[in-house]
């Protein structure tokens, strides 16, 4: 049983942040993900270390055990440490439903002991707790967990994904409004008939910040509507609508648009709202004509 060092399969520092793990884990799932390498056993196994890797470097307490124990697991290498280590077959073991949960934790729960090594089992035990000492046969897994990117655009739409098991092919739709956390349940998809949880992860939107529900852009008009009112054009995720400005309006004045932000997503009719910050953009270059106006202007006091 070979000593496993975690920090190196994720390519990270020992005193990597959590943040810089997770990105880490993030890229090396995507790229060594079973459906980008069909029938490469090679990408298989690093699939199945990456995994491992993540599941014990993202929770505190095993990653403390594991730097406290991991390179000397051959002291306690007899204390019932278990043999060989069956992976399991990918499969789907009925209809497939897809549920959506929040998830509060990134990779709570079991996280599927199955799918680790005998190294793992013999620092975490069976269950993944707190004793490092292992009885027998490991506890059936409850589930298993993939990393899912999508758009914000998909987020907001709801959109599908196809996902490949061994037995057949399904398409498992993720509903509008998740979140970054969200979970989505793939019933019987995981490993030897285990439910497969999909791992949201919301991409960065240039043109929006997203609070929950509510998203946040800016919008930008010249000063002359600023000081005598108009409109701007703003852009929505829905397409862009005009937004009313009144005279006097200052920089960084913050608009309201009810009902533009994201939908819920356990009812997709209700929206938050979205925020439009304004940029006062003041001219660099003016006619003689428009200076001279300004300059008159300027001679009166308001």
């Amino acid at each position: 049983m070979d000593y496993k060092d975690y920090y190196k399969i994720l390519g990270v520092e020992r005193k990597a942040s959590a943040d810089e793990i997770r990105k880490a884990y993030r890229k090396l799932a995507m790229k060594n993900h079973p459906d980008q390498n069909p029938g490469d056993k090679a990408a298989e196994e690093r699939f199945k270390e990456i995994n491992e890797a993540y599941q014990v470097l993202s929770d505190d307490q095993k990653r403390a055990r594991y730097d406290q124990l991991g390179s000397a697991y051959n002291n306690w290498q007899g204390r019932g440490a278990p043999g060989n280590f069956d992976w399991g077959q990918w499969s789907s073991s009925g209809g497939g439903r897809v549920n959506m949960d929040d998830l509060n934790d990134l990779f709570g729960g079991s996280g599927g002991i199955d799918s680790f090594s005998d190294f793992f089992r013999a620092i975490f035990g069976g269950t993944g707790g707190a004793s490092v000492r292992t009885s027998g046969r490991a506890r059936p897994a409850t589930g298993y967990q993939q990393p899912l990117s999508i758009s914000l655009d998909e987020a907001f739409h709801g959109t599908t994904r196809q996902l490949q098991t061994e037995a057949r092919r399904m398409e498992v739709r993720i509903p509008a409004g998740v979140k970054t956390g969200s979970k989505v349940r793939v019933a019987g998809a995981g490993p030897q008939g285990n439910d497969l949880y999909l791992i949201v992860e919301v991409d960065d939107d240039p043109r929006f910040e997203r609070d929950g529900d509510d998203l946040r852009t800016t919008a930008t008009v010249d000063a002359f509507t600023a000081i005598l009112g108009g409109e701007a054009e703003v852009e929505t995720m829905a397409g862009k609508v005009k937004l009313n400005i009144p005279a006097g309006t200052q920089p960084d004045q913050v608009f309201r648009l009810a009902g533009r932000g994201m939908p819920h997503v356990k009812n997709r009719e209700q929206k938050g709202d979205l925020f439009v910050r304004l940029k006062v953009q003041v001219p660099k270059y003016l006619s003689s004509k428009q200076r001279d106006l300004i300059e008159e202007a300027a001679k009166i006091k308001f």
